[in-house]
């Protein structure tokens, strides 16, 4: 089956989706990405505000590679991933796809861009039309880019039993008639339909059970292996994220404070909010105990974030230097391919933290 699935989709047009720049080169190039919401004011207020949602982050994505972004509820995770999808547009910032600019910069088309790109919504319920079939679902990008209807029916079937669905019990049933696991294997089918190269998953198996989850977790990790996909994963579940992810990024504020290797990001985690966060996963073993709450207070205001690090009013480590001004996202020190938006990681920064271990 797989075969005639590879055959079927070949029929799509696709000749964009070519890997251009070999596997060295990132699928997505993210530079300088900002979204500032207006915030509806007063009749007498004569001065604009805006809700810093995306406040100028820039990232890399690996091909083949699964990123993880992680962060507390507000912090920008789900706004940057409409701003990739180009599901609304940015401020400002630039997009690279496989080397190439997107849209208004040049090399590919949005419409091109969009077929390379899928996405993968929290709720699999309204995520579908609840008039159409499951099939009929799956089978409406492929016929609106030129299949037939036996062709676009075809490769739907075979994409419902690959995400272990039984074509011939669930090819004519409706949304409603499925459950949370199973329409979220539909969302699965219906992203993979155009063959894409990236698919951003925003909270993909965050309304799942346990059980349905590990399902959907290793169906992701066999599909990624099989169509060569690259994935942009989005959850709040720092067990899910170590589990599926290579890298994580963490934001905070709409700002990127931390990024690197899953592995490193949890056994060597370089910011106090990303301790802080790992902190606050439960432990399974008695002994360790969570005694207090790892963070104290609330993010502050994202109309009017705070000078220079905009986590100092929460972190134990600030220092003068640390309201002056922004830390840059850096290499840490002794990290390969680890960077970390911290004073304490810059020697010339100032601050004390930073000077006795370099001194050391």
């Amino acid at each position: 089956m797989s075969s005639n699935l590879t055959d079927l989709s070949n029929m799509v047009d696709m000749t964009d989706s070519a890997d251009r720049g070999g596997p060295a080169q990132p699928l997505l190039i993210v530079r300088n990405l900002k979204k500032y919401f207006p915030v509806r004011g007063g009749l007498l207020e004569r001065e604009k505000k805006f809700v810093h949602a995306v406040d100028g982050i820039n990232f890399t994505v690996a091909k083949g590679k699964t990123l993880g972004i992680v962060g507390e509820s507000g912090c920008g995770k789900s706004t940057t991933a409409r701003l990739i999808a180009r599901l609304m547009e940015p401020d400002s910032g630039t997009l690279i796809f496989d080397g190439e600019g997107v849209g208004e910069f040049g090399g590919i088309e949005l419409k091109a861009f969009r077929r390379n790109l899928q996405m993968v919504f929290q709720d699999s319920f309204a995520s579908l039309n609840p008039r159409l079939t499951i099939v009929e679902t799956i089978a409406y990008g492929p016929r609106e880019h030129g299949l037939s209807q036996a062709q676009a029916n075809e490769r739907a079937r075979q994409l419902l039993a690959r995400v272990g669905l039984e074509p011939e019990q669930f090819a004519s049933r409706y949304p409603h008639e499925l459950s949370g696991g199973q329409r979220q294997r539909v969302n699965i089918a219906r992203a993979l339909a155009f063959n894409p190269r990236l698919v951003i998953l925003d909270e993909a198996v965050a309304a799942l059970d346990k059980s349905v989850q590990a399902q959907v977790l290793n169906l992701l990790q066999e599909l990624k292996a099989e169509h060569q996909l690259t994935y942009l994963f989005i959850s709040h579940d720092l067990h899910v994220v170590h589990y599926i992810c290579d890298e994580v990024m963490v934001m905070y504020l709409g700002q990127v404070v931390e990024i690197g290797p899953v592995e490193q990001i949890y056994g060597q985690a370089a910011h106090p909010y990303t301790r802080a966060l790992l902190s606050a996963v439960p432990s399974m073993d008695p002994a360790n105990r969570t005694q207090k709450s790892p963070l104290s207070g609330d993010p502050p205001n994202p109309i009017n974030p705070p000078a220079g690090c905009r986590f100092r009013e929460r972190c134990v480590h600030a220092e003068v230097v640390c309201s002056e001004r922004a830390p840059a996202l850096v290499p840490a020190a002794q990290l390969t391919g680890h960077l970390v938006a911290c004073h304490m990681n810059d020697p010339g920064s100032g601050h004390t933290a930073a000077t006795l271990e370099s001194a050391a």
